[in-house]
């Protein structure tokens, strides 16, 4: 974590002199350095050298299109975004001000200049508003996102979208657009820019708290198992620390449980290449069982449906679905009818898509906490941007009780005081069933309260807006990227501002910082208390025995006792999010290193690069040595066969006779060969780019499927004392070796055995074998 650097102070001299020289300017003359500033580009000047002129061309235009000009601390805010800083703001200070100064000057480059946020509501809201300073200054911008979750924009919206010299969008949109636009079939719907600068809005939240779950875009659907019944059924019946362990959000079979299973599916070996389905399951069930937790990592909804739920957020995630099966594993456990398993046709983590831009920053109210692994990972540095006005708010000390009983009592004895004296209080806790239990003892002590989570997040901007007023109560889930302020109503800071109570130890000190910062905004007065008890969902980790013992028997247990267990609890909760995130980070490198290998190739083909005819009769070739490697025993029959799966679909007698079978059958590869060489004539080099694309992208799918089901199988290894990670990279090596050659077999398939026609304005329409 930096405090200011020299560079920064610096430029920010520079900016501040250059202020007082564009004051004086006309609006035309304002507009015009937009001109003047892409030409100095053109000409060879760097951002960096036109930094001070731009940011202060910028301030100026927020004040005159906004009526609000930067203060010191967003101008520092934007030099350290512009230099790739992730940045500590305080809740309240600007952020979405501070913003528009790095992203008009990078705008300015032609290249693609990104905002990420939070939700679809905050993209479109901030590209409107901040929007208006640059069309004023000449330059595009978009949302990246539309209000209605279920309107989906086609390519050329997209295309039109990704021009725009400046787009707000949020994360997950734009993690799907990489992939989308990685499975086009021709140049020409492809609507991205190559990546250069993007800005991360609370980057905590998305660079480490969303990073575990990666994007996964889905294709056909696969064969429906049987086994999620039979699976979910067998992990009801099994012992823990007997027949399986729970340990760093990870959850195996003992040898026992390994004994248990085979006895009981009538097999010889759990961990054989036949039994990989069964394995799958039993696996899946046991997580859906022993690590999600209803409410707490998903609901379900009035349909019957599973929606998973952002936990830093306490959003819902609508459309977004566990890969490998495991959605489905958790469907049955919950007595719904199963969706339909598809094939992960396409998958990415936050941590490898933002590490694909040269230029990345970003900003929150509470990134300092997670420096060092922020360093590790993305190689990024954070500095803390002073806040503007001195904090005044009162950080009472955490208040800890042995049971919930007690802690929920004391919270609404605390409100019920507050609430009396006209002050605004907001009650934050980490579970939706937590929010409901608060609901109902408000409502026993008749008390008006609005509350905010996952299942009435549609009215979030408006219920945030009314939590500083006279006499507001409101109960929320956590409060990570709002995006929207708590202003004080009239009368409220000589009250004591806005009172934050904190119900629930959080998983780790962001989460409550996040909290914390609702109240004393930029200098405002304000309060927050934390209500913690061993019933607390960090406190799991304790296990149910040392609970039974404190809390159903009634034993004594000092408070100094509770608040080292709670804080301990929390420790080893956040260590082993950090742990899993690494981990990660780990597996997707494995798909990351793949990933790119098959991008390139494909972006290559689109782009038009032919293929040397003599790799092509090389490949070929080879693939005859390999099939008569594995059937050295091949008679008329299987050889005729192979022309016909193959080479050709009729049998033909070669002009020339052959001495052997591999000789022969490389005589009949040529003839087909220069055959449909001969009918396609200045076509065939098109076609063949065309057949070895459709390959490539049939064996990419297959590949990314069988690594989402794989990294969900090998987690029952561990039993074993085996490295999870080598065992992962070993059958990924091996696997991507299958793939290359499934795909050279399927390339040749389709050249020799692909049927040609030609469309309107001579489009080559292929019918592949």
């Amino acid at each position: 974590m930096r405090k200011m650097d020299k560079k920064i102070n610096f430029l920010f001299d520079k900016v501040k002199e250059e202020c007082k020289k564009v004051k004086n300017l006309s609006d035309y003359e304002l507009k015009n350095k937009t001109n003047e500033f892409k030409r100095r580009l053109s000409a060879g000047e760097t951002t960096e050298d036109i930094l001070p002129e731009a940011f202060a061309v910028c301030c100026e235009a927020d004040y005159r299109v906004l009526g609000m000009f930067p203060f010191d601390v967003q101008i520092l805010g934007g030099i350290a975004l512009h230099l790739c800083y992730l940045c500590e703001m305080n809740t309240g200070e600007g952020k979405t001000l501070t913003a528009t100064l790095p992203l008009y000057l990078n705008g300015l480059t032609g290249e693609s200049t990104i905002l990420v946020t939070a939700n679809e509501y905050l993209a479109i809201r901030d590209a409107k508003e901040m929007g208006q300073v640059y069309k004023f200054l000449g330059l595009s911008v978009e949302a990246g996102v539309t209000r209605d979750t279920n309107e989906h924009l086609d390519n050329d919206q997209k295309r039109e979208i990704y021009a725009a010299d400046i787009v707000y969008t949020t994360h997950g949109t734009l993690g799907f657009d990489y992939l989308l636009n990685n499975l086009v079939h021709s140049k020409e719907d492809r609507f991205m820019r190559d990546f250069n600068f993007i800005i991360i809005d609370e980057a905590d939240s998305v660079l480490l708290d969303s990073a575990s779950m990666p994007l996964v875009i889905s294709g056909s659907p696969r064969v429906q198992s049987n086994l999620y019944g039979l699976t979910d059924f067998f992990v009801t019946t099994l012992i823990e620390d007997e027949h399986y362990i729970i340990e760093d959000k990870k959850v195996w079979l003992t040898k026992a449980g390994i004994e248990y299973a085979k006895r009981y599916f009538r097999i010889d070996n759990l961990y054989s290449k036949e039994n990989f389905d069964i394995l799958r399951h039993v696996v899946l069930a046991l997580r859906a069982h022993y690590l999600m937790d209803k409410d707490v990592d998903y609901v379900v909804t009035d349909k019957g449906e599973i929606v998973l739920l952002d936990k830093s957020t306490g959003r819902k995630m609508n459309g977004m679905k566990l890969r490998g099966g495991f959605h489905q594993a958790i469907e049955e456990k919950e007595h719904l009818k199963i969706s339909q398993e598809q094939r992960s046709v396409a998958s990415i983590t936050y941590q490898n898509l933002f590490n694909l831009f040269p230029k990345m920053a970003g900003m929150s109210g509470t990134i300092a906490d997670g420096k060092d692994e922020l360093l590790e990972v993305y190689h990024k540095r954070v500095i803390v941007i002073p806040p503007r006005k001195p904090m005044i708010r009162k950080d009472m000390p955490d208040k800890y009780f042995k049971t919930s009983e007690e802690q929920f009592d004391a919270v609404i004895q605390e409100t019920v005081r507050r609430h009396k004296t006209g002050q605004p209080v907001l009650l934050i806790a980490s579970l939706i069933s937590d929010t409901e239990m608060l609901s109902k003892l408000l409502v026993q002590e008749n008390i008006e309260h609005s509350v905010l989570n996952a299942n009435n997040a549609f009215w979030e901007a408006e219920i945030i807006k009314e939590a500083g007023q006279k006499n507001v109560v409101t109960v929320a889930t956590s409060m990570a990227g709002r995006g929207t302020d708590i202003h004080l109503g009239p009368g409220v800071k000589e009250l004591g501002g806005l009172c934050v109570l904190g119900i629930g130890r959080m998983g780790n000190t962001r989460d409550e910082r996040q909290a914390r910062g609702r109240a004393g905004r930029q200098g405002e007065p304000g309060v927050s208390i934390f209500y913690t008890s061993l019933e607390d969902d960090v406190c799991t980790i304790l296990g149910e025995h040392f609970l039974e013992k404190y809390i159903d028997k009634g034993k004594y247990i000092s408070k100094r006792r509770i608040k080292h267990l709670i804080n301990k609890c929390q420790k080893i909760k956040d260590e082993s999010s950090v742990f899993q995130r690494k981990n990660s980070v780990n597996y997707d490198s494995v798909m990351q290193r793949q990933r790119t290998i098959m991008y390139k190739t494909r972006n290559d083909l689109l782009d038009g690069k032919s293929l040397d005819e003599n790799a092509l009769i090389e490949i070929y070739k080879c693939n005859i040595d390999e099939y008569l490697k594995e059937n050295k025993k091949m008679d008329d029959f299987a050889m005729n066969r192979y022309i016909l799966d193959n080479l050709s679909y009729r049998i033909k007698e070669l002009s020339v006779p052959s001495k052997n079978r591999k000789e022969y059958l490389k005589n009949y590869a040529d003839m087909a060969f220069n055959d449909k060489k001969q009918l396609l004539g200045n076509r065939f080099s098109e076609y063949c780019r065309l057949c070895t694309l459709k390959a490539l992208d049939d064996g990419w799918i297959e590949e990314v499927d069988y690594l989402q089901q794989l990294q969900a199988a090998i987690s029952g290894r561990s039993t074993a004392q085996r490295n999870l990670l080598y065992e992962y990279q070993r059958e990924a090596r091996l696997s991507f070796r299958d793939m290359e050659k499934s795909i050279k077999k399927a390339m040749i398939r389709n050249i020799l055995l692909g049927e040609v026609s030609f469309g309107k304005d001579n489009e080559m329409i292929i019918l592949y074998p």
